[in-house]
């Protein structure tokens, strides 16, 4: 009866543990990371008897989680990559409704803009017109400024969420820490923690969709996690820190630290997955390049319409004013030079835009070794020569020879050895466009040369109206006006050319794109067809011109300062052209063939760009929310709680329970039985 009474006991026991098995597994079945837990059972061992081996029962063995590292690896991964896309595309989704917007965009205000001046060159002495210009400047300033400020305000978030971040990891990193000493201490008694083990699961997993982390399993039930190129956040029950500081150049800018101990380490492009990394991704892929391709367009607007106002003469004669601030005033170019925070001198350099049309979207870094400058494009990672002309005034050429578009001026204090300075050209110049000029009286669409035939002449010979070759620099009226006090050519049929040219000066024929025609023709003058040429004074001063028609002999041409050029349009017609002209991004390598992309194209560039770059983080999103949802339900199919399994188990281990109470009642029948027999 013992040994009955023992097998009934042993499956009382077994089954009434299986049974609390089972209840805990529906009571954690909402429990995030929970694993289905089994109880595992074996026969006892059997006892000899003269007929052979008896069976003494069962006994239980083990609690075991239904679990698989490849699943629980393979849902940590997804998790980190759907969090990395999450947060991308949550920055991107902005970025794109705010660049491509009707109402945010900077299309719509450049396109008002250049309609104004398209108004004002058809009346070009209409004082309404003309303030109509000045108040769109200011709109189109306005709309790159709001721009400008959006993208800073994205930036800020940036800083702000990477700090929170950081935080939960700091605070998971914790806990799996101190569970990893728990499941040591556990697991030295020789069982498995199973709710331990799964706690940790789910804090690693967590921590996953921070940043991307690599686990490594030890042999005492530890497990060891490390992010970015392998520093090591937790080792066993010991955890690094993450800090968000602000960047070593850029304070706006903030940069993440690995912590040990006291020592420090900057890793921010290290770090890979996660929303951490999505966020980081998003700054240096797309957020970056937006603000130097926007500042880049506004550089170009406000220097293109600088200087072709400076070409022209306003309605009180004189050389036009400025309609945007001057971008290369010192204040705003020591702000494009970013000394490093660990630099041992106090020099603070100032970087002047020397050519809008040939600047990247690039930012730059400069080293100084005690001795020379060295200089590298952090877009490609490019080598840039640096030369000095005059000294102390540094100029940078990529491989290819092209300018950069920029010189640094190093000035005083001089850098000391080892210092190093971030430049960039064109990070802030949406931010500082401003329209300055507040009289429309001021704005100069008239043209400072003018030309016309006399009205003595025999033919019909017709002279173009002259086009004044730029030097770069706003004209002289004074000098123009002491240049062509009026010149006349008068026309030789003999010569096949024309007399008159001041000494010093040369009258040049030239193609349709202002180029020499090679070989020199035999006649200057062709009757009956255009005549291109470029005139050329002894003090450099150069206009193009076409003579065309049939003049005779004798006939002159006039060519005078355009001392009241109230009705002269030409130059606001210059300015309106400047819309579809390519002047943003141009190669200065290349010649013969137009390069670079106008203002419209620019920014239709960037909006494409990004975009494109949108359109492919929703459907990242997509695939890799499909990807997370597959592994969830490949590491759910095996380790969720199934209600209608365990209910089931209720029910076969409470008849289990039943049976085995039903064996010790037989035994205890059967003893009592025996008693009775020796009364």
């Amino acid at each position: 009866m013992a040994d009955l009474l023992s097998i009934g006991l042993s499956g009382l026991s077994a089954n009434k543990t299986s049974l609390a098995v089972t209840g805990h597994n529906i009571t954690n079945i909402n429990t995030p990371g929970f694993s289905r837990q089994d109880t595992i059972q074996a026969t006892r061992t059997p006892q000899f008897s003269g007929s052979g081996y008896i069976g003494s029962g069962t006994s239980l063995v083990d609690i075991r989680r239904s679990y698989s590292e490849f699943l629980t690896t393979s849902l940590r991964s997804s998790t980190s990559l759907s969090s990395d896309v999450a947060a991308y595309k949550s920055q991107i989704d902005q970025l794109d409704s705010l660049l491509a917007g009707t109402t945010t965009g900077v299309t719509p205000s450049l396109q008002k803009f250049f309609s104004s001046l398209q108004t004002a060159a058809e009346d070009p002495s209409n004082l309404p017109a003309r303030q109509l210009v000045l108040s769109e400047a200011e709109g189109l300033s306005r709309r790159f400024n709001t721009v400008y400020d959006r993208l800073s305000e994205q930036n800020s978030f940036a800083n702000k969420q990477m700090g929170a971040v950081t935080e939960q990891v700091n605070r998971l990193a914790g806990s799996v820490a101190r569970l990893n000493e728990s499941i040591a201490i556990a697991q030295s008694n020789g069982s498995q923690p199973n709710d331990l083990l799964d706690a940790r699961e789910e804090a690693v997993r967590q921590l996953s969709t921070f940043i991307g982390v690599n686990v490594v399993a030890q042999n005492d039930g530890t497990q060891n996690v490390f992010i970015g190129s392998g520093q090591p956040l937790v080792i066993g029950s010991n955890a690094a820190r993450l800090e968000v500081v602000p960047g070593t150049n850029d304070p706006n800018r903030s940069e993440i630290q690995f912590l040990v101990g006291a020592s420090r380490q900057t890793i921010t492009t290290q770090v890979t997955g996660g929303e951490l990394g999505g966020l980081l991704r998003y700054r240096e892929e797309v957020l970056d390049t937006t603000f130097n391709s926007l500042g880049r367009l506004a550089l170009a607007v406000s220097d293109q319409i600088n200087s072709q106002l400076g070409q022209g003469l306003d309605l009180k004669g004189q050389v036009g004013a400025k309609l945007f601030g001057d971008y290369n005033a010192e204040s705003l170019a020591r702000l494009r030079v970013l000394p490093s925070s660990t630099n041992s001198s106090n020099a603070s350099p100032i970087l002047n835009i020397s050519n809008s049309s040939v600047l990247t979207t690039s930012d730059y870094r400069l080293e100084f070794d005690g001795s020379n400058y060295t200089a590298r494009r952090l877009s490609d990672n490019q080598q840039m020569a640096v030369t000095q002309n005059p000294p102390g005034t540094l100029s940078f050429q990529d491989s290819a020879g092209r300018s950069q578009g920029f010189q640094v001026v190093v000035g005083t204090p001089a850098p000391a050895a080892g210092d190093s300075f971030v430049l960039q050209p064109t990070r802030i110049g949406a931010s500082t466009i401003s329209t300055v000029l507040d009289q429309a009286d001021q704005l100069a669409f008239a043209a400072p040369i003018r030309s016309g035939a006399n009205e003595q002449n025999r033919g019909n010979g017709v002279i173009s109206q002259p086009t004044l070759q730029s030097t770069g620099s706003n004209i002289n009226p004074a000098a123009l006006q002491a240049a062509f006090p009026p010149l006349t050519l008068t026309y030789n049929s003999a010569a096949g050319g024309f007399d008159g040219l001041p000494a010093g000066a040369t009258l040049t024929r030239v193609d349709n794109k202002g180029q020499p025609i090679t070989p020199a023709p035999t006649s200057l003058f062709e009757p009956g067809q255009q005549n291109n040429y470029q005139l050329t004074l002894a003090d450099g001063t150069s206009v193009n011109m076409s003579v065309s028609g049939r003049p005779e002999n004798g006939d002159r041409f006039n060519i005078a300062f355009n001392q009241n050029g109230v009705s002269d349009n030409r130059n606001a017609l210059a300015l309106v052209g400047l819309q579809n002209k390519q002047v943003v991004g141009v190669d200065p390598t290349v010649t013969g063939i137009a390069t670079g992309s106008s203002f419209t194209d620019s920014y239709g560039d960037l909006i494409e760009r990004v975009g494109t770059l949108t359109a492919q983080a929703r459907q990242d999103s997509e695939a890799t929310t499909a990807i997370l949802k597959q592994a969830q339900d490949n590491r759910d199919s095996l380790s969720a709680v199934n209600l209608d399994e365990e209910a089931a188990n209720l029910i076969k281990f409470e008849q289990y329970y039943n049976a085995s109470a039903q064996v010790i009642q037989v035994a205890r029948s059967l003893f009592d039985t025996l008693i009775g027999a020796f009364r």
